[in-house]
């Protein structure tokens, strides 16, 4: 590591200690390493601009934010928690039920946990506290948790984001991403039942049968978006970027002109959040381009990879590395810069070891929203105790167990591949690579 590598890694982390945003921060100290190597400072801008503005993918993320927000805006959530109410609803915990159901549901809108946490989050803690129900804090762990499969079943923003820093296909992530994001629910479903029984959550008086037609067809349209996504992309109509702006157009459809639930200025609002989003994001995407090209001058990926093989690490040994690390990072990181920073670097090594790219992209991305409910930074437990009004002691305590159901769901796909791998084979994905 060179004097100048040591001390732009130095000025970004003072600066991000200080407050200035972690995009502006990667910036400003690969500007220092250019500037201490002697080369031309336009290398910065046009790293940049090769990222942000020839890579057709990352219109993907800007629509599908716009997807989630509008859907947040309109009543499209409400229905969406009225139908999950009629199915689970009328078992024991059955709010806390109807909680994971609709994540599930919504998962296959928003691509993101903080959209789901943010949007539909916010009823699901009125509706599970009322009365007394759920305690604030278990509710809201409840919600946090639950928000983390947002990004694993399909469509997904860190997926999107990992395909681009590792050159793999989108649509085959997004297929790898289902059964496990299933199987994450399914474990939070039964963790649920078992501590409700134990706990004596309410049962809620149920839905008759008779109008679960009814309600069915009132959250149809709400229902159909995974299905019109899923169709797009893997029946060859569009791409996974054309994609994400038919689900921005069909969510507009939908909330507009089949439930009448936006407005032009709801619509105006959800169009200025998507706006500040995507340029936070961008921000963050533009400062790790540039940060990416000092870090391949200096060969750290090379010798990483090299130290790694050195060490004779075989795939399943690397994989278990690889998660401790990322479980760790995520505690004090961002997510999207783990993912754009750090993944970028574990990637030559995975492919010298012979890992797929598809299996080790649904690892990566289900450590990174892990981060999101692991103290001390952990963003969900930071918006759920606003939401919430209640202390991150007893957040963290409650989502504790959680945690360590979905880290055992880790566990079952980081080791038996086919977890992931399954449904893109289905399709007619060819693993490139032997996994372990």
């Amino acid at each position: 590591m060179s004097l100048a590598f040591a001390l732009s890694l130095g000025l970004i982390t003072v600066l991000a200690f200080m407050g200035l945003p972690m995009g502006a921060s990667m910036i400003t100290g690969s500007i220092l390493y250019l500037l201490m190597r002697g080369q031309d400072m336009g290398i910065a801008a046009e790293q940049l601009l090769n990222g942000m503005y020839t890579n057709y993918i990352m219109l993907a993320v800007p629509l599908f934010i716009l997807a989630a927000e509008i859907m947040n805006s309109g009543s499209l959530s409400e229905r969406l928690l009225n139908w999950c109410n009629a199915v689970v609803g009328r078992f024991r915990g059955g709010l806390a039920q109807v909680n994971i159901l609709q994540s599930i549901v919504f998962a296959g809108m928003s691509g993101s946990a903080i959209a789901d946490a943010a949007g539909s989050g916010k009823m699901m803690q009125y509706m599970m506290t009322k009365d007394g129900k759920y305690t604030p804090s278990y509710a809201a762990a409840l919600t946090a948790a639950t928000a983390v499969i947002g990004p694993i079943i399909p469509p997904s923003i860190p997926m999107v984001l990992y395909a681009l820093v590792a050159d793999t296909s989108i649509g085959y992530l997004f297929l790898g991403g289902v059964v496990p994001g299933l199987l994450m629910a399914g474990l939070m479903m039964l963790q649920v039942a078992i501590t409700a029984r134990i706990r004596n959550f309410p049962v809620e008086q149920p839905v008759p049968l008779r109008q679960l037609p009814r309600m069915t067809w009132q959250a149809l349209p709400v229902l159909l978006m995974p299905a019109v996504l899923m169709f797009g992309i893997y029946g060859g109509v569009t791409t996974p970027t054309e994609a994400a702006a038919v689900a921005a157009f069909y969510a507009l459809i939908v909330s507009v002109f089949i439930y009448r639930a936006v407005k032009l200025p709801d619509l105006y609002s959800s169009v200025l959040t998507s706006a500040k989003t995507t340029a936070s994001i961008g921000m963050l995407i533009a400062g790790a381009l540039v940060f990416n090209y000092v870090v391949t001058i200096e060969n750290i990926p090379r010798t990483i990879s090299a130290t790694l093989l050195a060490w004779d690490l075989d795939p399943t040994m690397f994989l278990i590395a690889v998660n401790i690390l990322l479980l760790l990072l995520g505690c004090v990181l961002e997510g999207t810069t783990i993912l754009l920073v750090i993944v970028p670097v574990l990637i030559p090594t995975a492919q010298a070891l012979g890992i797929d790219m598809v299996h080790f992209g649904v690892v990566v991305v289900v450590n990174i929203m892990l981060g999101l409910i692991t103290p001390p930074y952990g963003l969900l437990l930071f918006i759920m105790t606003r939401i919430a009004n209640t202390s991150m002691r007893a957040l963290v305590a409650d989502v504790g167990p959680f945690l360590v159901g979905l880290i055992i769901a880790l566990l079952v796909f980081t080791f038996v591949p086919d977890t992931v791998l399954w449904l893109p084979k289905l399709f007619g994905y060819v693993s490139p690579s032997i996994t372990p």
